[in-house]
């Protein structure tokens, strides 16, 4: 049936929205249910009410009339036209009025980069499906939706709701059309506790590996954990994050820098203990500069104290006593020299003997010492010097994670938070 003025009038009236429903991986479907209201104008419909009685206007089933076929082109399910065959409002004039209650399921290309503060712009386009221009026109009412019965969805929020009149043309017919743009905003409050704050934990905890001990075997085992505590984390969270080959969304990315942030954490542990635990067996003592950089420089840097525990001790030489000429060792053979002053002298010779020896002892003694506290003092040097590098490592990996986490946000939250 052939519309008497070639024109039919389309407004499209909000409702409610019963379900915005969250991500399907990379597709947005939206559930939309609203009030559809179309009026149009049928010349075989008009009568004249002082014929029947005063009535101007009769409902009747929608099925008995010819109705628009205005469906959606975006739709999700396969139901083209989503609409309830309600009955139409028909006048003496001819003007036909049909609100039916419509069900539309939508489905529109996500842009996940800010994920989980970002916004989507979903479209509905709606068109005759069998009708040019000159059959059915559509004329836009109002450009914008009616929302005062709208309902509030827990995952989003629609900031703006509009329509435009549009038309495409081949090389005979030109077909128009209604596209009705929903500007949604995602509420992130779920994603921030569950995500995000046990990102962040996770971020600090690893800082917190470099100021335990190296002494202590925790060190290591906390950084592991860390990291295997993130992989399980990552595993749980795969089904929330939406997947995408052409961008990685921002919770994507924070999580990515988690991970090389706890793996390089990781060998850098490793690094410290391995310095922490260097002797003079193994390595030499260490460079003048290297003492002066970390014993003396960058310890008052880093608001440590300084490196007391490293004793001097004067080098000690011990020389044996030279042994004098006995009076009367060349008369040893003289008449006259007594048997007790040969006696006495054997005597002496016994008690020099043994002097040697214990002095000989005492050197050994003192060799031992100062072999002993080289080796202290080139174990302490080494120590110390992992405490610096744990304390240097401990600002450096304080700092990243806070400027990784402002820089990586940043951006999002000013888009997120502007008007809209």
């Amino acid at each position: 049936m052939v519309v008497s003025n070639g024109c039919q009038f389309v407004n499209l009236v909000l409702s409610m929205v019963l379900n915005l429903q969250a991500y399907y991986r990379i597709i947005l479907k939206c559930i939309v249910v609203f009030f559809f209201f179309k009026e149009w104008i049928d010349v075989k419909l008009k009568w004249d009410p002082d014929d029947y009685a005063g009535i101007t206007s009769i409902r009747v089933p929608s099925e008995t009339i010819w109705l628009p076929d205005i469906v959606l082109y975006e739709n999700a399910d396969g139901r083209f036209e989503g609409s309830l065959m309600t009955k139409a409002i028909v006048r003496w004039d001819g003007t036909i009025t049909w609100t039916p209650p419509a069900s539309y399921k939508s489905s529109c290309t996500m842009d996940v980069t800010f994920f989980p503060f970002d916004r989507q712009n979903c479209p509905m386009k709606f068109a005759s499906w069998t009708y040019d221009g000159n059959m059915v026109d559509l004329v836009l009412v109002d450009h914008y939706v009616d929302r005062k019965d709208f309902f509030d969805n827990g995952e989003w929020e629609i900031l703006n709701a509009t329509g435009m009149r549009g038309s495409r043309r081949d090389e005979v017919y030109w077909y128009p059309f209604v596209t009705y743009s929903f500007i949604l905003k995602r509420l992130p409050l779920f994603y921030t506790l569950f995500l995000i704050i046990p990102c962040l934990g996770l971020s600090f905890l690893t800082v917190l590996v470099f100021y335990l001990p190296s002494d202590e075997g925790e060190k290591l085992s906390l950084s592991t954990s860390v990291l295997v505590s993130l992989t399980v984390f990552l595993l749980v969270i795969e089904e929330i994050i939406p997947s995408s080959s052409k961008v990685i969304p921002l919770i994507g990315e924070y999580l990515l820098f988690i991970m090389i942030f706890v793996t390089f954490s990781i060998i850098v542990t490793v690094f410290v203990i391995n310095v922490h635990h260097r002797s003079s067996a193994s390595y030499h003592p260490m460079a003048p500069w290297v003492k002066s950089l970390f014993l003396q420089k960058l310890p008052r840097l880093l608001c440590m104290r300084g490196h007391t525990d490293r004793y001097h001790y004067p080098d000690m030489e011990m020389t044996s006593p030279e042994p004098k000429a006995r009076k009367g060792a060349g008369r040893r053979g003289v008449p006259g020299h007594s048997a007790s002053q040969q006696r006495k002298e054997d005597e002496n010779q016994a008690w020099l003997a043994m002097l040697e020896k214990a002095t000989s002892s005492v050197r050994y003694i003192s060799r031992h010492i100062k072999k002993e506290h080289f080796i202290r003092e080139v174990v302490q040097d080494w120590k110390f010097v992992a405490q610096v590098l744990d304390r240097i490592f401990l600002w450096a990996f304080l700092t990243v994670s806070i400027l990784g986490t402002v820089l990586i946000f940043t951006p999002a939250l000013q888009l997120y938070f502007s008007s809209p």
